[in-house]
């Protein structure tokens, strides 16, 4: 399934496009980007033709989202992607750590490897956000302007031979890569507003294409990702640079409380806004903080 949209599905067979629409017999549940589907009727792809989707394959992978991190109902993003890059500009707009934070719970969650990719390197440097996440050992790319020669070489290389999906606020650069390793695709390039620093909203759904060897798949940008779904252990497993020291805790312990281990651990070792990141979403999703509720600085 390439794209969705107001009923219609996108698919592929082969080179050829087909458009189709949902079979009644499959009732109300969802079919997303992503989706390996089996398709009846008309599949010749011809102008003014439209295919039934009549049964969807069991997903291998599947990014989730809730709408807030107090809502433990699920929506699926994407299907069987294996790649989550995750793009976040230097500036304009800046860095948003918190966010990366909950995408990389979101990719752990889904079983995606997280690919970290950092645009407009020609604007500022990376080395103290790469400092931050360099205990993970999260993979990494940064890119400048123009996305040319070695740069473009590299990235292509990154996303080539997988399914890739690409997430991040408006304005970081995502249509602006996509357009650079699919120039036919012609995805809407939208400005960063002077006042607010947020990008503005271009994409406006999930579009999955061709690559060699694989797919990649572009996403709305994203001001808020609410991870309601999924659980608090999962959560810390996200933070492997914490996780050892939450071994050190007593049965039972929220990481909120005074006594926690991860104080005494951190205060050794380092990684105070790492503690604080994980404890905002901990936080978050006990609705003992609104003000990150799904949107983090």
């Amino acid at each position: 399934m390439a794209a969705v949209d107001r009923g219609r599905y996108r698919c592929w067979i082969g080179d050829r496009e087909v458009s189709a629409m949902k079979a009644r017999e499959l009732g109300r549940g969802g079919i997303v980007v992503g989706d390996i589907v089996s398709l009846a009727g008309d599949v010749s792809g011809q102008p003014g033709t439209l295919a039934r989707v009549v049964r969807v394959r069991p997903r291998k992978t599947a990014l989730r989202r809730s709408a807030d991190d107090t809502d433990p109902v699920e929506r699926v993003m994407i299907a069987n992607a294996d790649q989550l890059v995750i793009v976040t500009a230097l500036a304009d707009p800046p860095p948003r750590p918190r966010l990366i934070d909950r995408f990389l719970v979101a990719a752990y969650d889904a079983g995606l490897e997280p690919l970290l990719c950092l645009t407009k390197a020609d604007l500022a440097g990376p080395e103290e956000l790469l400092a931050a996440y360099e205990p993970l050992g999260t993979r990494y790319i940064v890119t400048g302007r123009p996305l040319t020669g070695e740069l473009l070489d590299e990235l292509r290389a990154a996303v080539s031979d997988r399914v890739s999906v690409l997430v991040g606020q408006s304005g970081v650069g995502k249509s602006t890569l996509f357009n650079a390793l699919i120039p036919d695709a012609s995805r809407a390039i939208g400005a960063v507003n002077a006042v607010t620093g947020r990008g503005r909203h271009t994409s406006s759904s999930a579009l999955a294409l061709r690559l060699p060897g694989g797919w990649i798949i572009d996403t709305p940008g994203l001001r808020s990702f609410g991870l309601g779904h999924v659980s608090a252990d999962d959560v810390i497993r996200a933070f492997p640079d914490l996780a050892e020291g939450a071994e050190h805790c007593p049965p039972g312990c929220t990481h909120l409380e005074p006594g926690c281990a991860l104080d005494g651990w951190v205060a050794r070792r380092g990684g105070a806004a790492r503690l604080d990141s994980l404890r905002r979403l901990l936080r978050s999703r006990e609705g003992l903080d609104p003000a990150d509720a799904g949107e983090a600085g």
